[in-house]
């Protein structure tokens, strides 16, 4: 397992577009917001200029509580990209957002913000778990990741 201060390659850190800015900026705050057409009210990601529904270009970034639940997970063997090798065996969730069901955010779970990619037992991972976002410096920008809720 790799240490503590061990951190993914700054090369494989998001590239933000031009839609996809806001959910960025939002992030850097600490907050998880989602882009949601004020037209038809329907929460969309990723970020796209116009509406899958109903076509409007009209769009909020609503503001979700960061609850959500593992709706499926895997654990690369060997890591897909060879920038994590070190962090083998690391997980990748899915997770589906509590304030909109139909979206659905890939992340890491993790045990603190700051923790490596492989802070959490692979045995640990259950499909339906319930998570919280948290967000994390990852070589200049913060990205959410996802902690187990506490019951």
């Amino acid at each position: 397992m790799a240490d503590a201060t061990t951190k993914p390659d700054p090369l494989l850190r998001p590239t933000p577009d031009d839609d996809g800015a806001p959910f960025w900026a939002y992030a850097a705050r600490g907050e998880l917001r989602i882009q949601t057409c004020t037209t038809c009210a329907e929460p969309r990601f990723p970020p796209r200029p116009c509406c899958p529904h109903c076509q409007s270009f009209d769009t909020t970034w609503r503001r979700m509580s960061g609850h959500g639940r593992i709706w499926s997970y895997v654990i690369p063997h060997p890591p897909l990209l060879p920038a994590y090798a070190a962090h083998a065996p690391y997980n990748t969730i899915l997770v589906e957002l509590a304030d909109a069901p139909r979206i659905r955010l890939v992340g890491n779970l993790v045990t603190t913000p700051d923790a490596p990619l492989n802070s959490v037992d692979p045995a640990k991972l259950r499909i339906g778990a319930k998570v919280q976002a948290v967000f994390a410096d990852v070589a200049g920008t913060t990205v959410p990741r996802w902690i187990l809720e506490r019951p």
